[in-house]
């Protein structure tokens, strides 16, 4: 049963180009990238497999005229992955963004969500 959160939520995509796109799902890989020091944990975390996550890095890193991930290989003392300071940068200003648009939109958000019907037991 999907149940509808008690506040609307925005979630942006700011589009770049026809294969250039940051999202959500961008953001928070990301984020427990950092959290982590390593894509398969963070992709572990998503639920997504580690060649779903390495391929989103590579976009990522792809997209910018400086890598977004900073990896290490593997091996017997394990590997690692840090943000650079380019996707430290490119995380804030996402967030900062996907916040101002929110805010900006709040009172709509609101009248949106007030003409929605009621859905019985969330179908």
């Amino acid at each position: 049963m999907n149940q509808l959160p008690d506040e609307p939520r925005l979630r942006l995509r700011i589009v770049f180009g026809p294969d250039e796109m940051m999202g959500p799902g961008k953001a928070e890989l990301l984020e427990h990238i950092a959290a982590t020091g390593s894509i398969a944990a963070a992709g572990r975390q998503m639920g997504m497999s580690y060649k779903r996550a390495w391929m989103l890095v590579e976009t990522l890193n792809a997209m910018f005229h400086a890598p977004l991930v900073s990896s290490t290989r593997g091996g017997p003392g394990g590997g690692g992955a840090e943000l650079t300071d380019t996707g430290r940068s490119v995380l804030r200003l996402y967030r900062d963004v996907a916040a101002k648009a929110a805010t900006a939109g709040a009172t709509e958000l609101a009248a949106l969500q007030a003409m929605l019907s009621d859905i019985p037991d969330g179908k």
